[in-house]
């Protein structure tokens, strides 16, 4: 047994350098097996976000703005951060560190592009917040009743075509009127 615990421990800054190491290649197979494997040698899901996922992610997010790598590979690591969030996802709801809040997330009514909207629900589900992807071409009205039935503290609105700025404002107009405004934190982006 303390040979094991020893290996582990031995062996656990490494496999979370692994594991950042194939986020960033986007080698999911490899990321979801390492996973499990830290899953069963008793690291906790937590510890795998902030050690492993959540600095691959980092890093990959640093290469793009420096121009090193593009949406592709962005894609391909997201997918699979994913992947091993999927895994995690039952860990971190029976016991780590307990939710931070809940987000209703969508793309704003007239665009369709959703690239970012999920790559930043995907990193703020794994800092620990429960996130609802409401999908996109969202109405005010489908922003606000969403708030309400998941009794959200944030919204969150993706909009990539500036012509869906006004339902930007429209939207927390109608939080306004529903007197869920000055409880509701807005991102827009």
């Amino acid at each position: 047994m303390a040979l094991r615990t020893r290996r582990r421990r031995l062996c656990g800054v490494d496999d979370y350098e692994r594991l950042a190491q194939l986020v960033i290649a986007g080698d999911g197979p490899a990321a979801k097996a390492l996973t499990q494997e830290l899953i069963a040698q008793g690291s906790s899901a937590r510890e795998i976000l902030d050690r492993g996922l959540l600095p691959g992610m980092e890093v990959v997010g640093a290469r793009m703005k420096a121009g090193e790598v593009f949406i592709p590979e962005v894609l391909l690591s997201a997918r699979t951060m994913q992947g091993c969030l999927d895994l995690l996802k039952p860990h971190l709801a029976v016991g780590d560190s307990g939710l931070r809040g809940t987000i209703v997330m969508g793309t704003v009514e007239g665009d369709v592009h959703d690239i970012g909207k999920n790559l930043t629900a995907m990193m703020l589900e794994g800092a620990g917040f429960h996130v609802v992807n409401v999908g996109t071409g969202i109405s005010p009205a489908a922003f606000v009743a969403a708030v309400q039935e998941h009794q959200a503290d944030v919204l969150g609105m993706s909009g990539l075509l500036t012509t869906t700025i006004p339902k930007m404002r429209v939207t927390i107009e109608k939080l306004k009127e529903a007197g869920l405004r000055e409880r509701v934190k807005v991102m827009v982006g």
